[in-house]
Parts: structure tokens; C-alpha cells; sequence
């Protein structure tokens, strides 16, 4: 389901919560709105509030840091591909089929997570070592050269480097595109919401304006889990990771 679908979820249920709550007033005696009533019922609405106010702050911050992980890792990679093919440049002549592997794979990826025309919606399949422009064989094939002078063994040791740390990195952020919340935590959250919000509205004054006040909080608390929902897969969705590292190293690979 999507980040969208479940926040405008949230929303309806958080909302409707509310004027449930406040048709909820009219039907109960007099007694259940008391003032003991009314301060009972505010302390454990006030501790499932607490309660989903901190969850909800934890998990923000944890999104937030695996979305800057994989952001981070993209422009890493990008600064770490432009550096094996000046290195691969720099050994000689005979690097020139893989510096043009190295552009073509650069291209493919970033057509396949950002492409030019339709959004992305699924992650790209994992290219296998038997592609001629997969990292696998690129790595064999740099572990191939025969170096003629310790200058060109220097260089291929630094390209050999590089390319397994492009390797890890690709892994981390393959492993990293859908960090999914779980089903049970977003039922529990918009459970506490919901009731949440029904306490506000069972002692609310019934007027416009509060109502517009419970629209309002309702919104930005379904934002909220829209944020989190969308900040848990970096390559999809409205927020996504920028691929301008990478089309900016791919403008200047093998040149």
C-alpha cells in the first residue's frame, strides 16, 4: 500500500475519531463527563498521546538517518567512480574497454533508478557477474591487467580497491531501498491516533473553529506517517534520493 493511501487512512481515522467523539457527548450521561470523568479520562489519553508522540519521534529520526545513509552512499559512490576511471586513465591505453564498461554500467543504473521518463517503481534486478558491465566482471577484469611497472601495479591495486568498495556500497543501498514499516506498528499508531483524537473531541466545544483545529491536527499528524513512510524507501515515492551525483560522474567518465 502506498505512503499516500495510508496517510489519507490515518487522516480519515484520526478525524472521524474525533467527531465520533463529539457525537459520543451528546448520548452519555452526565455523569461520565463529569469533572473526575474528565480528569481520568485526560491522564490515559494524555500517557497514549506521550506514548505515541515519542514512538512516532523515534521512529521519524530513524528514517531520516537510513534516507541520509543511502544519500550519502550515492554521492560517495559517484566521487569513488570518477576516481577508478581516472586511475583506470592513468595505467595506460589498454583500460579503455573497461573505462567504457564502467560508463555503460554507470548509465544503465542510473536509467534504471532514475530514468528520464516514467517514475521508477520497482528496484533495479541485480546485474550478475556474467554481464560484460556488471561490477563483478569489471573487478575480474581490472584483476586481469598485467602490469608492466611498479607505477601500473600501484594503479591497479587502487582500482582494484575501488571497485570492491563500489561493490559494498552497492549492497548497502540494495539492501537499503525498502526498509518497510511493519504492518502491526502502523495498526497500533493509527489505533492510538484515533482514540487520541475521540478524546479530544468527546469534551471539545462543538463550534467551526475547533473543528477546524481537529482538521488541521489530523493533517499534519497523517503527513507525519506519510514522512516516515516515505523516507523508509530513499528510490521511490515524492521524496526520493537525488541521481545527480551519478549523472554528473557519468558526464565525465571516459573522457
Amino acid at each position: 500500500m502506498s505512503p499516500i493511501v495510508i496517510g489519507l487512512i490515518v487522516f480519515v481515522c484520526t478525524f472521524g475519531g474525533a467527531m465520533a467523539g463529539m457525537r459520543l457527548r451528546r448520548i452519555l450521561p452526565d455523569d461520565h463527563l463529569d469533572d473526575r470523568s474528565k480528569s481520568t479520562i485526560g491522564a490515559s489519553m494524555g500517557l497514549v498521546a506521550t506514548m505515541t508522540a515519542l514512538v512516532l519521534g523515534l521512529v521519524t529520526a530513524s528514517a531520516k538517518t537510513a534516507y541520509d545513509s543511502v544519500d550519502s552512499g550515492v554521492k560517495h559512490t559517484a566521487s569513488q567512480i570518477i576516481t577508478l576511471d581516472r586511475t583506470l586513465a592513468r595505467f595506460g591505453p589498454e583500460t579503455r574497454d573497461i573505462r567504457n564498461q564502467l560508463q555503460q554500467l554507470v548509465a544503465a543504473r542510473v536509467e534504471a533508478v532514475w530514468p528520464s521518463g516514467a517514475p521508477r517503481v520497482k528496484a533495479a534486478p541485480v546485474v550478475g557477474s556474467g554481464d560484460p558491465t556488471s561490477p563483478e566482471h569489471i573487478s575480474h577484469t581490472i584483476r586481469s591487467l598485467t602490469p608492466a611497472n611498479d607505477v601500473q601495479r600501484s594503479l591497479q591495486a587502487r582500482a582494484i580497491d575501488l571497485i570492491e568498495q563500489i561493490l559494498d556500497t552497492r549492497w548497502v543501498a540494495l539492501t537499503s531501498t525498502e526498509n518497510e514499516v511493519p504492518s502491526a506498528f502502523l495498526v497500533i499508531m493509527v489505533f492510538w491516533l484515533t482514540m487520541t483524537f475521540a478524546s479530544f473531541g468527546l469534551f471539545a466545544p462543538n463550534n467551526h473553529t475547533v473543528v477546524a483545529a481537529l482538521l488541521v491536527a489530523s493533517l499534519s499528524v497523517s503527513c507525519a506517517i506519510f514522512l516516515v513512510l516515505e523516507l523508509g524507501s530513499p528510490f521511490d515515492g515524492l521524496i526520493k534520493v537525488s541521481g545527480e551525483p551519478l549523472r554528473h560522474a557519468l558526464e565525465v567518465l571516459n573522457r
